[in-house]
């Protein structure tokens, strides 16, 4: 039986991987006493006893848990932003190729992706690394998010009765162009450039829509939307986790995509549509779900030699 410790078990990622555990008879779930959750001593005894260590902490947290490991047979999974762009880690994303499937089957440090670059990388990295965009193409992405990728102190602020009218409404964010996410959107694309990216918080609690609108007389190969839907359909085809809606599906609400739609579930959907001169496509997840805990589990499984969908809800 698989022996798994979950560093960081307070918080929002670390809760929801908890839970997740309920149900799985093939893990042993080994936990700190909460007294002892600060102690570092502790924490480094059950970090390298364990054959999986989740690390659900701020990026510096994380970094530190990674110096108390000195087993070198724990596998680590990492849901914080410290380790993505690192070398040495695999990036926790196994439907972007057969690479990043493999990568994390045999590594022993893998990196989660963060919410908004899955949707992101869902869909510029396919069309980059099959030769339809150029490593140079302006890219611009905005992303609605619910509040509760925003962890704990963001979820109490929108749960207040006496809470700012401002929450009322969607809000940007990042307008400095510094979102932490940027680093590994433009990384693992192999885009030249960081993306111009506009996120976007709203009062509903999770899921979430990435967009990425499109010229496409600035393709390296033009495709119509019908092609560019085909070529999704084709490139994800085997994948339970992620699916490319239809034509139908994607007008079954009368064109309306809500970024809802997939809250408390751990898959993806990638919607195509638009004409001839510009095309509009979205991922849609659930920022809790495929956006963190959902991909942090998934990752596990793959590393366990069990199919990725095991215990998720899809």
């Amino acid at each position: 039986m698989t022996k798994v410790f979950i560093d960081g078990a307070e918080g929002t990622t670390g809760l929801k991987i908890y839970q997740r555990f309920e149900n799985r008879r093939d893990i042993e779930l080994v936990t700190i006493d909460p007294a002892l959750r600060k102690d570092i001593s502790e924490r480094k005894k059950l970090l390298n006893e364990a054959d999986i260590a989740f690390l659900c902490l701020p990026d510096s947290a994380a970094m530190e848990a990674i110096e108390l490991i000195e087993n070198p047979e724990v596998r680590i999974i990492d849901t914080s932003t410290a380790h993505r762009t690192k070398e040495g880690w695999d990036y926790g994303f196994p439907e972007l190729s057969k690479d990043h499937k493999k990568a994390i089957a045999t590594g022993k440090r893998i990196a989660v992706p963060g919410c908004h670059a899955t949707g992101f990388n869902a869909i510029v990295y396919p069309l980059i690394k099959e030769g339809i965009m150029g490593t140079d193409y302006p890219v611009s992405c905005f992303s609605v998010t619910g509040y509760s990728g925003g962890g704990k102190s963001m979820i109490k602020a929108y749960s207040s009765q006496e809470r700012e009218v401002e929450l009322n409404s969607p809000r940007q964010y990042g307008i400095k162009q510094d979102h932490k996410h940027l680093k590994e959107m433009k990384l693992i694309p192999g885009l030249q450039k960081e993306p111009l990216f506009t996120p976007i918080v709203a009062d509903f609690y999770s899921g979430m829509t990435v967009t990425i609108p499109l010229f496409t007389s600035l393709l390296h190969k033009k495709l119509s939307v019908e092609e560019l839907r085909a070529f999704f359909t084709d490139y994800y085809g085997e994948q339970r986790i992620i699916k490319v809606l239809s034509k139908d599906e994607t007008m079954g609400n009368n064109g309306f995509i809500a970024a809802n739609t997939l809250s408390g579930m751990d898959t993806m959907e990638i919607i195509v549509d638009g004409n001839e001169e510009r095309v509009i496509i979205v991922s849609r997840l659930d920022n809790l779900g495929k956006g963190a805990s959902g991909a942090a589990m998934e990752c596990m499984n793959v590393s366990l030699g069990l199919r990725p969908e095991v215990g998720l809800i899809i």
